[in-house]
């Protein structure tokens, strides 16, 4: 099969090799380019290919150095929507090892069961009420609703099992990745570690809704259709 390394310019060579291995195309990534450098060379490289990437086997080959899950999962999910492959691997050395290491992670996580462990949740009940403020060191669980002028503030995520009309404040330690979830969702305002946003009063569906940080902003999504965490393999400790 012919070979298709891209070229280009840049002394530090492409971000991404594409070249025929058996009957898979082999993908290999430079570890020391970012995420947006290697999915336009890879952009570059299929759509020279055409029609014959479509149910292609893809090998992605992350380098020595490796590169992060959640990278190779976007490029799994770029390939095959937009070029319609038919899979996307690792190489199989790197399977190995990345199975050894999860397994290693899920016994940590074992071992650090919830009950081995004085709780970082603080779970409520009941109604926060006009001026009435809760704080939480860490994650925050509240089984009732916020009324218009309650606020609520935690060190890590906001669970919210009920009507959100107040204010949020989810990780207030500055933490990016914490979200603010409620069944139904209308605050007067919302904020995620440095991130401001304004609420809104139009009607929910009565879907459960989450608001999180994605490239600087803060937005909302349906929690259901989303599903942020159902791709992760086992349970983890947040």
């Amino acid at each position: 099969m012919e070979d298709f390394d891209s070229q280009t310019s840049d002394k530090k060579g492409p971000a991404a090799k594409l070249k025929g291995v058996g009957d898979s195309l082999w993908v290999t990534v430079d570890p020391d380019r970012s995420e947006d450098e290697i999915k336009e060379e890879i952009n570059n490289v299929f759509q020279r290919l055409n029609h014959l990437a479509i149910g292609a086997r893809v090998v992605i080959d992350p380098g020595k150095k490796g590169k992060s899950n959640e990278l190779i999962d976007l490029l799994e999910q770029l390939l095959k929507e937009k070029y319609q492959v038919g899979s996307v691997s690792l190489p199989p050395e790197v399977r190995e090892k990345q199975t050894n290491a999860e397994n290693r992670i899920r016994q940590r996580d074992l071992d650090r069961s919830w009950y081995q462990y004085s709780s970082d949740v603080l779970m409520l009940t009941g109604r926060v009420r006009s001026g009435q403020k809760i704080n939480a060191r860490k994650h925050l669980l509240l089984l009732g609703d916020v009324n218009p002028g309650g606020e609520v503030v935690a060190g890590g995520d906001i669970i919210i099992l009920g009507n959100l009309r107040g204010i949020a404040w989810a990780g207030q330690s500055g933490n990016e990745d914490s979200i603010i979830l409620a069944f139904d969702f209308r605050p007067t305002q919302v904020q995620i570690a440095g991130y401001v946003a304004a609420g809104t009063s139009e009607a929910s569906e009565k879907n459960p809704e989450f608001a999180h940080v994605e490239n600087g902003t803060i937005i909302v999504e349906d929690y259901i259709e989303a599903n942020p965490f159902g791709r992760l393999p086992w349970p983890k400790v947040r």
